[in-house]
């Protein structure tokens, strides 16, 4: 318990940068996509993507902002089925 009270002080010290830097990875993210199109390395992409809306919602949850907090943790499912489809997980027909 200690120890997430002495991460959430950290990310709380250094909440306004560490969404800057979530930010920024979701719009390369897909930007990567956009440029790269069916090339794209989706594991890579989706598992950076669920990176940045887990330090998304975690600065959200500590915010208190319920409106991004759910957005952000749709994402991470998102993200876990992204990953899980582009490791071949879920096939489609």
């Amino acid at each position: 318990m200690k120890l997430l009270h002495w991460l959430n002080a950290i990310v709380r010290a250094n909440i306004r940068t560490l969404e800057m830097v979530g930010v920024v990875m979701r719009i390369f993210s897909f930007s990567l996509v956009s440029w790269l199109g069916p090339h794209s390395p989706f594991l890579f992409v989706w598992a950076f993507n669920t990176t940045d809306a887990i330090l998304l919602s975690w600065c959200a949850l500590l915010k208190r902002d319920p409106a991004y907090t759910v957005l952000n943790v749709f994402w991470i499912g998102v993200g876990v089925v992204g990953m899980i489809r582009a490791a071949g997980g879920f096939s489609t027909p």
